[in-house]
């Protein structure tokens, strides 16, 4: 048993808890944001082993994400619009600027990151930011680290079936078990959403929700391990004892957190 992974989350899960219950959703932006600028470095670091990613057009996208609820709805498209358009024009201008010396791939692989880290990321700015988002950002969550320990939990005991080369260690059983468990995670907690905070969230719903968010998780997590492959690093950083990166600890989070936000609405 990886005891640095246990006290990590004992440690972690109350001061997510305690910051997107007593938060507003601007503070929250600001926190996604610096959340944000933490994992693109830690990205960016990594793919600086095969390339010369542009990265203060990288960092400055990071800070964008704390401008989601400082831009009225109705020019929230145009913002996006304009934003991912200019940083693309950005950064073939400077292909032209240094003569080459920057490339397709070195671009390439930076805006992969922009599109990867901050555009994922803000959609957890625009979950909370729902009526009653503090409650729906939790489905989130659950989908994403209810199915990681229960993967872990499953997979350690049961797992024989190996799934992919690209993550040896994850099995079949593993994967099933993760998303049998955020579904009974998730159920438990729409009752007592439905009982004390007065929602009225269908079960059934939350079941095909809460399957799907979890195997777009676990899609997620594998590609941030075709992608550490790929760079030939173990994890992204070692901010979190027995994580890694903080980008090791949100891989599966971020990568579900468009689908979520789509799906959530629906509630």
């Amino acid at each position: 048993m990886d005891v640095k992974r246990i006290m990590s989350g004992i440690f972690g899960i109350p001061l997510v808890i305690v910051v997107l219950l007593f938060s507003n959703k601007f503070i929250i932006d600001i926190i996604l944001a610096l959340i944000a600028l933490i994992a693109m470095h830690e990205y960016l670091n990594a793919v600086s082993k095969i390339s010369k990613p542009v990265k203060w057009i990288g960092y400055i996208s990071c800070l964008s994400i704390s401008m989601i609820h400082l831009i009225t709805k109705e020019y929230f498209n145009l913002f996006i619009t304009t934003g991912m358009s200019s940083v693309l024009t950005i950064l073939f201008l400077h292909i032209i600027v240094t003569d080459m010396k920057i490339n397709f791939k070195d671009i390439s692989y930076t805006f992969f990151g922009i599109f990867y880290v901050v555009f994922f990321i803000s959609f957890f700015g625009c979950i909370y930011g729902l009526e009653n988002g503090k409650i729906l950002i939790w489905y989130a969550i659950i989908a994403a680290w209810g199915t990681d320990i229960f993967a872990y939990i499953t997979g350690k005991h049961l797992g024989k079936h190996k799934f992919s080369k690209v993550s040896p260690k994850k099995s079949i059983e593993g994967c099933i078990g993760g998303a049998i468990g955020a579904v009974i995670l998730s159920l438990i907690y729409t009752y007592l959403s439905n009982m004390y905070w007065g929602t009225n969230y269908s079960y059934l719903i939350i079941i095909v929700i809460e399957i799907f968010l979890s195997l777009i998780g676990q899609i997620g997590d594998f590609a941030a391990s075709s992608i550490k492959r790929y760079v030939e690093i173990k994890d992204f950083g070692n901010l979190i004892p027995g994580h890694g990166g903080l980008l090791d600890r949100i891989d599966s989070l971020i990568f579900l957190a468009p689908f979520a936000y789509v799906l959530l609405t629906l509630l």
